[in-house]
């Protein structure tokens, strides 16, 4: 293993041994970020509506309430994957102290040089399922400092957090363990990161490498599916085949990232939801996640027509969309 690069000529001397500057991090786990955070609402169906429309979700438990009514739940109940929503304070809501432990985690970590930032994983529990008129209060606890890590994006510390929810009789409901590499980049040039792949998804990568986008069949009642899955969702068949896509779409959504800049990619960078265009009847919109290529960043515009092509990024092949409507500025 190379030695880790040394703190930049900017970082700031924190007259701190190795030792003593370990053990200043680790002060920090166990310690609450900051007040209880209480959900600006009840958990309640328009949101639930919106949430499901957004993904795509048409479980009947969450919006029929005759179907929930005869399901186990006897009534209707939240998607669990909306947990973290309910205690979304929005752009305008209240915020943590500029002076709490977690800033003051980040501020020594940024004294070394670790200023960069990138989740890596998070993963949620939940408890028991939400319904309407529940009202959620949630408390984030820093629970891992690591020990200093030479990572692909750099050296740095993970650090983790968790977040606790309980209902209004301070019953807990769910949690989520959520974390990030703060990394002090490396300073030679960066390869774009690998996608992770699982069995389930290599088949897809195997299909990008030969110059194909091809998307998930299910073998019996042939319903279209993307991210690849083991399982239809429709009729809980676990054998499946895959068909080319047109090569075009439109473009559903989209983000353009400023920061944190990753190493391997070019700023600002287009995020795009693509609704992508498949032959035959499709009983539900396929859409796919990708970067653009020579699209200028204002060009992307919900509902731009896309043409997607394979290109080799960083020693693997992935999709790209080009926006194609010129009077939207692609060039």
């Amino acid at each position: 293993m190379t030695a880790p690069p040394p703190p930049p000529a900017d970082a700031v001397d924190d007259g701190l041994t190795d030792e003593e500057f370990h053990n200043a991090l680790q002060a920090f786990v166990g310690r609450q970020i900051g007040p209880a955070m209480d959900a600006p609402d009840e958990v309640n169906v328009p949101m639930i509506r919106h949430w499901c429309e957004a993904m795509g979700d048409t479980n009947p438990v969450y919006l029929n309430a005759e179907a929930a009514a005869a399901s186990t739940h006897g009534e209707l109940v939240a998607p669990p994957a909306m947990l973290q929503a309910w205690v979304m304070a929005g752009i305008n809501g209240p915020s943590r102290d500029t002076d709490g432990p977690y800033e003051q985690l980040t501020n020594l970590l940024a004294t070394r040089g670790f200023t960069s930032v990138v989740a890596t994983n998070c993963e949620q529990t939940y408890d028991r399922y939400l319904r309407p008129g529940d009202r959620l209060s949630m408390v984030t606890t820093i629970t891992d400092v690591s020990a200093q890590k030479d990572t692909a994006l750099g050296t740095g510390h993970f650090i983790t957090t968790q977040q606790d929810y309980v209902d209004a009789n301070g019953q807990r409901v769910g949690s989520m363990v959520f974390r990030i590499i703060r990394f002090r980049p490396r300073g030679t040039t960066a390869r774009r990161p690998a996608p992770a792949t699982t069995r389930d998804t290599n088949w897809w990568f195997e299909a990008l490498a030969a110059g194909e986008v091809r998307v998930q069949r299910c073998s019996d009642c042939g319903l279209l599916r993307h991210p690849p899955g083991p399982m239809c969702p429709a009729c809980h068949s676990l054998n499946f085949d895959s068909v080319p896509i047109e090569g075009t779409g439109s473009v559903h959504s989209f983000v353009v990232v400023h920061h944190p800049q990753v190493p391997g990619f070019e700023y600002p960078l287009p995020v795009v939801l693509v609704d992508v265009d498949v032959a035959g009847e499709v009983v539900r919109p396929v859409r796919m996640v990708m970067n653009t290529a020579d699209t200028e960043p204002d060009a992307v515009v919900v509902g731009a027509p896309v043409r997607i092509e394979v290109r080799a990024a960083g020693g693997q092949h992935l999709a790209f969309a080009i926006v194609t409507d010129t009077a939207g500025g692609a060039s």
